[in-house]
């Protein structure tokens, strides 16, 4: 995997525009770029300040004691969501799943998009040139991409498997949840970093299931998910491949330490071409 960037602290001038007061403490997980400072979580802005500005908003209205919480957003003064950009929010505590947890993040899952299922479509996820902008629309066969010669193989065998799908709306996803689900005793399981797509809720589960036969053990059964749904299979396909053509785009043609990855998605692709997990350790 591309090494995390290292971190970097928000200025003195951002921390008084969103009123937070504290020593800024680098926190794990994710990309690597968030910090806390007291009870605020800061990061850079992803996106424009129009996607960062749009997903605040939308993580204001959401509703409460839905099964899920979420961080409420933090504004300027001025009622900026961005500054010098930064964006911040309230910290809520937690466990990080999954390991042990795939039917809770699952659960956390529907509840949240099923609270986004009215959302329009924004205009700017079309303009989205980023690594998994190109890996999702590869993964619907929208576009075409190139992967790195460790991933050529299973890609392929993923490709040779792909069918269309009929009769799943798309709606606004979140398209990370297998890591940004946090759990507390008693209380909603917390969904952060909100990362959009539109896509089908049941492709978004399927991205969940797939990390998880990727990276985490112990590893989910491919039947966590899908709700018996017969769509079920060919989202775990595109999910795979949503990951290769992202790694790919992450890592650049000249990757070539990849053998560990590789075979992880190779043993990936059995699970799906089987349509079982039978939780063997991965290399």
């Amino acid at each position: 995997m591309p090494e995390q960037p290292s971190v970097i602290l928000p200025p003195r001038s951002v921390l008084d525009a969103f009123g937070v007061r504290g020593v800024p403490e680098p926190l794990t997980g994710g990309q690597g770029r968030s910090v806390r400072v007291g009870g605020a979580v800061l990061k850079p802005a992803e996106g424009t300040e129009g996607e960062s500005e749009w997903a605040a908003s939308v993580l204001e209205r959401l509703p409460r004691g839905a099964g899920f919480r979420v961080p409420r957003p933090l504004r300027s003064a001025e009622g900026d969501a961005v500054v010098e950009g930064w964006t911040a929010a309230e910290f809520l505590d937690g466990r990080p799943g999954p390991s042990r947890r795939w039917p809770g993040v699952v659960a956390a899952g529907r509840a949240f998009h099923a609270a986004l299922r009215e959302l329009p479509r924004p205009p700017f996820l079309g303009r989205r040139t980023h690594p998994w902008a190109v890996a999702d629309r590869v993964a619907w066969g929208e576009e075409e991409a190139d992967v790195v010669a460790e991933l050529a193989e299973p890609f392929a065998r993923l490709l040779s498997l792909r069918r269309p799908v009929d009769g799943a709306p798309a709606q606004i996803v979140h398209g990370d949840l297998a890591g940004n689900v946090l759990f507390a005793p008693g209380r909603d399981p917390v969904v952060i970093d909100f990362s959009p797509y539109w896509r089908p809720p049941l492709y978004a589960e399927a991205v969940v299931i797939g990390d998880g036969l990727l990276w985490y053990e112990p590893a989910p059964g491919l039947l966590i998910g899908g709700g018996g749904d017969p769509r079920w299979r060919q989202m775990l396909i595109r999910a795979l491949i949503f990951r290769i053509v992202a790694l790919s785009g992450l890592v650049g043609p000249s990757w070539r330490a990849g053998e560990k990855e590789a075979a992880r998605f190779l043993a990936a692709t059995d699970a799906v071409e089987r349509g079982t997990y039978e939780g063997r350790a991965r290399p």
